[in-house]
């Protein structure tokens, strides 16, 4: 695998390359989630490339990023493990260079709900994953379902600003007990953790109402928020039943939802979601 830290570098590295490409986006800390993006890419691309990259842009002025969790020794040796043929690992000053200043104003889908209690954090989400676009040139790029909004968000600018790449969403994958990997979870105690669990206990209430009958949204977000108040760890950021792909709230699921929800464990704030019917 080789390593590059520079837009220069990426460029030279791809520019003899005529094959597929597949990118895979990360801010690091890597866990089982990430490579199995990593090696989703790999068994459809000619060449992989993962990018490395803590993005300062996505995070408000009260937020974790100087506490992100960054280990960048097992990050190279996870993915020459997986088989990366190159890893992007750029310096803050390497991708917002002092003068910059032009960004991406994502549009509806990013308003609600994470973009309503994070202010300016899809702008963010969507200024490096364009840059990212643009300087890999990839012919797929594969993000996880676990950011739903995220996803949509990029999906939407993909198609908006006609960018030329595939946007390939990947399964969630979870722990025995049903917690979604997150590298936030390393923050989590052993109670905080225990109590963790309680996200997708709460998406499976509401999941397996749905399967008995329940279309109303109301009683779907109610049935959550039962599971939830009922677990002393935890506070609850928000609740929804939205499109999947505007992320507006529905009053009745008719064909699909998207179930999602933000909930503080301690002083660590995780997502998590299933979609309608498909539970996954």
């Amino acid at each position: 695998m080789k390593t590059a830290t520079t837009v220069a570098g990426v460029r030279e590295w791809r520019r003899p390359l005529t094959g597929t490409i597949g990118l895979v986006p990360t801010m690091g800390a890597l866990h089982e989630g990430h490579l199995s993006l990593v090696r989703r890419a790999r068994a459809e691309c000619d060449q992989v490339v993962a990018s490395v990259f803590v993005n300062p842009t996505q995070f408000g002025p009260r937020e974790d990023l100087t506490r992100y969790p960054r280990d960048p020794g097992r990050d190279q040796r996870l993915l020459e493990e997986a088989r990366c043929d190159l890893l992007f690992i750029p310096a803050p000053e390497e991708m917002y260079p002092p003068a910059s200043d032009t960004f991406v104003e994502p549009g509806a889908v990013a308003a609600p709900l994470e973009g309503e209690r994070r202010p300016g954090h899809f702008r963010g989400v969507a200024t490096v994953v364009l840059k990212l676009f643009n300087i890999v040139a990839p012919t797929r790029a594969y993000f996880g379902r676990k950011d739903a909004q995220q996803l949509a968000v990029i999906r939407k600018m993909v198609a908006d600003l006609n960018v030329d790449v595939l946007v390939v969403p990947c399964a969630t994958v979870r722990e025995p007990d049903g917690l979604a990997l997150s590298s936030r979870n390393a923050y989590l105690s052993p109670e905080e953790r225990a109590a963790a669990t309680v996200l997708y206990r709460a998406l499976g209430s509401a999941g397996r109402c749905f399967q008995a009958g329940e279309r109303d949204a109301a009683a779907l977000r109610a049935a959550m928020l039962d599971v939830l108040v009922a677990e002393p760890g935890a506070r609850t950021d928000y609740v929804s039943v939205a499109d999947p792909l505007t992320l507006r709230e529905l009053e009745r699921v008719e064909t699909h939802a998207l179930l999602s929800l933000a909930v503080r464990i301690g002083g660590t704030r995780l997502i998590d979601n299933v979609v309608l019917p498909d539970l996954s």
